[in-house]
């Protein structure tokens, strides 16, 4: 039997995404497997080491100039052992993943931090280490202890000035920093039909302001359209025809927690200062600046 927050799971991602921070490590581990080709579709993505500093065409020239031979390295790497790679300049790697990797109902394990960006389309896209990124390379199972589910149940829509981050920054007011910690943060209710595709994405990146091992949406005609956008109308009929037995909540479902929010109610959110969770909606952030005497003056 599988025990929330106890079991371990044994899982089989369906890709690897891997920044170029990292994936330096991970690459030379993998070689010393001695296997000839990943065993699991992997992309390396060159972001991380380019610094803004100046502009986009001098950064970008600089970090190919500081960083020459690891992009080299991870060039010729991919090359011999079938990873895609993303050279510098064509992306972040979270974007570049949503935009072409992610699809609903994908399990994707990703070495940054912003992974979880993918539930925005109805993956569950997690966050991991190197090493868990090598044994996935090498079609060995992925353990994870098995999360605790928190459903979050939208109600109402968006209106005025209020945008899909203030729900985030409204939930880390109310779980806090640690709030999802070993959880999958889920959002349902009939208020999610009223955020574009990338907007849930935002919702689901910022899940590690509060400790969640990722975030996820349930497929709607919303992600259907992004992915009609981004060439994948494929993919867009397949997830039709099977939403409702495979992409949406199961009747019934029991949540370890559910918190509501309510999205009409909902107003533009600040968070800070000092920790992600102290969260002010914007009309009162004057107030609570002057009671607990924080500066005052915004400065760079």
């Amino acid at each position: 039997k599988i025990e929330r927050g106890k079991s371990y799971l044994r899982l089989r991602p369906d890709r690897v995404a891997m920044q170029d921070a990292t994936a330096q490590m991970a690459v030379l581990q993998f070689i010393s497997s001695g296997l000839p080709n990943v065993l699991c579709p992997t992309t390396i993505h060159c972001d991380h080491l380019i610094e803004a500093q100046i502009s986009g065409e001098q950064d970008l020239k600089r970090a190919k100039d500081l960083n020459k031979e690891v992009f080299n390295f991870l060039a010729t790497a991919s090359a011999k052992y079938g990873i895609g790679f993303w050279k510098p300049g064509s992306g972040i790697i979270h974007q570049i993943i949503i935009e072409n990797y992610a699809y609903p109902g994908v399990l994707l394990i990703g070495t940054d931090s912003h992974t979880p960006n993918g539930g925005g389309l109805g993956g569950l896209c997690i966050g991991v280490g190197g090493a868990d990124a090598v044994d996935v390379m090498a079609n060995m199972p992925w353990e994870l202890k098995c999360p605790k589910v928190i459903g979050v149940r939208l109600t109402g829509e968006l209106s005025g000035w209020t945008a899909p981050k203030d729900i985030i920054l409204k939930l880390a007011g109310i779980l806090t920093v640690k709030g999802g910690t070993g959880a999958i943060i889920e959002y349902f209710g009939p208020g999610v039909e009223s955020i574009s595709c990338t907007g849930m994405g935002t919702i689901c990146n910022m899940g590690a302001e509060i400790g969640a091992t990722t975030s996820v949406f349930p497929y709607n005609a919303r992600m259907g359209e992004f992915l009609k956008a981004t060439n994948r109308e494929d993919i867009a009929t397949l997830a039709n025809e099977y939403q409702q037995q495979l992409l949406t909540s199961d009747e019934g479902c029991k949540y370890d927690q559910v918190v509501d929010i309510n999205l009409t109610e909902l107003v533009p959110h600040v968070n800070g200062p000092f920790t992600p969770d102290l969260a002010h909606p914007i009309a009162k952030l004057g107030e609570a600046a002057k009671k607990n005497n924080w500066p005052l003056d915004i400065r760079v």
